[in-house]
């Protein structure tokens, strides 16, 4: 289904507000329209009506990813993943159950963004089990004001969703913990001190030379020999989604267009060959 679906994408000259003024300027299907459409997809796999019911969606998945806007991910990416989500939906959606494409698709759209915020942002890595995936998606709505947490309340959360107390704490340390100036203020009085006055300097540590010399092989010839063990659409994919300059770098669904398939199969190949450039620099970090 995916292959042969027009989707309005965000291009690198294109602006979120621009791509959204489009996908509202769509109009929203009547019910009658929407299990008219989804009987056809479902009876006759018509994939015109299958572009019909998932382009008079994509306003929701714009709104769903602005709610997301918080994890520091470019808003591009997280309308792209709920776009692939909208399409899950799409293909499994069954007019016959009484249920509005809308309500049935809001799964979906979050599944998808969930799972990339998840990849992607280095300080969720502690969420890996389902109930910390939950904690982690839901203990910002759950916190009835911006002051921390006390013991009682992290206790309630943590009954509620699975959890125990301590987790939720760290976890709310991590999601609203600050910058803090390393350097002491010069207009301070000069008893002052700053986190700096406390670092120590680790640079001599063997392991700490080892990650210098991993990083810095990983930046140069690691990567180059690398990249070499891919064939040329991996090679492509990876250098355009990870290696090329801010403002430069393609979208899932910019990618999907140039090779004709679907964002979905972009990404599996993105996810493929990530693994086997990792496995090609294992030896380097040894």
């Amino acid at each position: 289904m995916g292959n042969s679906l027009a989707l309005p994408v965000i291009t690198g000259g294109d602006s979120i507000e621009s791509y959204i003024h489009r996908v509202n300027a769509i109009p929203m299907l009547s019910v009658e329209e929407e299990v008219e459409l989804a009987t056809r997809l479902q009876k006759e796999s018509d994939l015109e009506a299958a572009g019909r019911l998932v382009m008079s969606h994509l306003r929701v998945v714009v709104s769903i990813a602005r709610g997301y806007a918080g994890y520091g991910l470019p808003q591009a990416d997280l309308i792209q993943e709920g776009n692939i989500g909208l399409m899950k939906a799409v293909k499994r959606f069954e007019p016959d159950r009484g249920v509005r494409l809308f309500s049935f698709a809001v799964h979906w759209i979050k599944a998808e963004i969930h799972e990339y915020i998840l990849r992607n942002w280095r300080l969720v890595r502690i969420a890996t089990t389902k109930a910390q995936r939950k904690l982690f998606f839901n203990l910002r709505s759950m916190k009835s004001s911006f002051a921390a947490l006390t013991h009682a309340q992290a206790k309630e959360i943590a009954d509620d969703l699975g959890v125990k107390p301590e987790e939720v704490l760290e976890m709310e340390t991590r999601m609203t913990g600050q910058d803090i100036a390393l350097m002491a203020d010069h207009d301070d009085d000069e008893g002052g001190f700053a986190p700096i006055d406390w670092l120590a300097d680790h640079d001599a540590e063997p392991t700490r030379q080892i990650e210098r010399r991993a990083a810095d092989r990983l930046q140069s010839d690691g990567l180059r020999e690398a990249l070499e063990t891919l064939d040329e659409r991996s090679r492509r994919i990876v250098e355009t989604r990870w290696l090329a300059d801010e403002g430069k770098g393609l979208t899932l669904h910019e990618l999907a267009a140039e090779y004709s398939v679907s964002a979905e199969r972009i990404r599996q190949i993105e996810v493929k060959a990530l693994q086997k450039m990792r496995s090609a620099l294992l030896p380097v970090a040894a």
